[in-house]
């Protein structure tokens, strides 16, 4: 007889949030899993639990900014609207291109800051090099938290990590970046900016008419100018980029992953969590996000399924109706336990992660009642699950 685990160890949510000491929650996963509607429940029932809270999310759909009571959502933390309780909650999405500008203007005088911010080149860095939006949300991260240190406005930081194709982006990101910025190619460009006049050699100039030719002579020249006044700011950005990967590591923060019931979601999810716990970063749980609800009907899949084919070619109405909800039934009992199998196998991997478990909903969130409905889901569930268990 083959032997299956228990459920997975269940992820209190409302312990989670109502620990002061917890100053950080990072909500990451693959793409379209539902992170940004998971952050935003999350930090709105933060909120009405007394905490101070700002959620930064990333690309959020406009009508989860209308749901926060926002006709628009920008790099400014600004409060929501109907927030009950003594807590407090403002949203912002990041402005990648801002928040670049941002830090531009506080590592370099204003002369030097003017020349970069004008430059051709950075202005298509800044706003569509690949991992910068990934490096940028961990740049905002430590400005908010920054901030709320000094200021005392926020005690509780929720981040949405940018949608990228692997989740794994989130933290490569800064390395990526700071490696582009650094690379021999970018040093290359930089020798004739500050290197003696003997590094113009022949040599280098087959070079740099080879990359004229492809990305033509302007292009260049706005490299060549951008690498020249960037030079000084390389150490800046990778210092940074150290300081918030060692923020991310402080037992403040917590990582949630979300996914869907899917296996590749949940693969992703798999790779997320082995990668956190080689970076000693702390992991809170896992979001299984989306889950179809089995049917309150004590009828088997192969039950169902075999009175299907009992009545699908009836003659009469009522007998072919029942024969089509048999065959519903019978298609989301299939799925409800295909789903379970994939949640099980992730617990036997990954027997330690905590999980939560939230059913797909028939609509959309659209309104801060829905996003206050999904925190409440999410502890109902872990009521649920530790009676069970």
């Amino acid at each position: 007889m083959t032997s299956h685990p228990g459920p997975a160890p269940v992820l209190d949510v409302d312990a989670l949030l109502d620990d002061p000491e917890q100053r950080i929650i990072v909500c990451c996963g693959a793409g379209g899993v539902g992170k940004t509607t998971t952050s935003a429940a999350i930090a709105l029932r933060a909120a009405e639990r007394g905490r101070k809270v700002v959620v930064l999310t990333i690309d959020p759909a406009r009508r989860l900014a209308q749901s926060m009571g926002i006709e628009a959502l920008d790099n400014t933390p600004r409060p929501v609207p109907g927030v009950t309780g003594e807590g407090s909650l403002d949203a912002m999405m990041l402005d990648m291109k801002r928040t670049f500008d941002e830090v531009v203007e506080s590592q370099a005088s204003p002369e030097k800051a003017q020349q970069i911010l004008s430059n051709p080149f950075y202005v298509a860095v800044s706003s569509s090099f690949a991992g910068t939006q990934e490096y940028m949300a961990m740049e905002k991260l430590g400005q908010l938290d920054k901030d709320a240190r000094a200021s005392g406005r926020w005690d509780l930081i929720v981040v949405d990590t940018p949608p990228s194709r692997s989740a794994l982006d989130f933290l490569d990101a800064p390395e990526r970046l700071s490696s582009f910025l650094d690379g021999r190619f970018m040093r290359l460009l930089l020798a004739p900016a500050k290197g003696p006049a003997k590094l113009m050699t022949a040599g280098f100039g087959l070079v740099t008419k080879a990359i004229t030719t492809i990305i033509g002579g302007q292009t260049l020249t706005d490299m060549q100018a951008f690498v020249a006044a960037f030079d000084t700011l390389f150490g800046g950005f990778r210092a940074r980029a150290q300081r918030t990967f060692e923020l991310l590591q402080s037992p403040g923060t917590a990582f949630l992953v979300v996914a869907a019931p899917e296996p590749d979601a949940l693969r992703e999810a798999a790779y997320f969590v082995e990668r956190l716990s080689a970076e000693r970063m702390p992991l809170a749980g896992l979001v299984v996000n989306r889950a179809s609800v089995d049917p309150d009907v004590e009828l088997s899949a192969a039950t169902a399924t075999a009175g299907y084919e009992k009545l699908r070619d009836a003659a009469d109405e009522p007998s072919r109706m029942a024969a089509g909800l048999l065959r519903l039934h019978a298609d989301r009992k299939l799925v409800v336990e295909r789903e379970g199998r994939l949640r099980t196998r992730f617990a036997t991997a990954h027997p330690q992660v905590r999980t939560a478990v939230l059913p797909a909903l028939p609509s959309d969130v659209h309104d801060l009642e829905g996003l206050r409905g999904i925190g409440e889901l999410l502890a109902v569930r872990d009521a649920r699950a530790e009676k069970r268990a």
